[in-house]
């Protein structure tokens, strides 16, 4: 359950930085326990990306981390966001070339055509959404 959140988050935030032709560097996971109180965990990644895997990897590092904290108090609140933000026309290229963002372009591509609920992660398929938060639209 917490994995799909994580792949959802992950997908519609590697989208959104692509869409403002963006990097990250950072990952930041937030957290609200049942008790309410909070954590935030974060990691600054070697090298700047806008690649969907790469910040689901490390949102899932940071979950992973954490699930001492989760199982003894329980999760009423996760959330990603992403920082040190740079324009992704400033930032060396590395070799060799992945072919990760092809897909992820190619994925924006389609969402851009024909919305965002035209193409998702197959994890997400078929899931009760259950009572979720009104998002703004990307």
């Amino acid at each position: 359950e917490l994995d799909a959140m994580l792949v959802g988050l992950a997908d519609r935030l590697g989208g959104r930085l692509r869409a403002a032709r963006r990097l990250c560097r950072t990952v930041t996971l937030r957290l609200r326990f049942g008790d309410f109180a909070r954590a935030t965990r974060s990691r600054t990644l070697a090298q700047a990306t806008a690649e969907t895997p790469v910040i689901l990897a490390a949102a899932r590092g940071l979950l992973a981390a954490a699930m001492p904290l989760v199982e003894e108090r329980g999760l009423t609140l996760i959330g990603v966001s992403l920082g040190d933000l740079h324009d992704d026309r400033a930032v060396q290229l590395a070799l060799p070339f992945d072919r990760g963002m092809a897909v992820d372009g190619a994925v924006d591509g389609v969402r851009d055509r024909f919305g965002s609920s035209a193409i998702t992660r197959a994890v997400l398929l078929g899931r009760d959404q259950g009572t979720s938060v009104p998002m703004l639209p990307d």
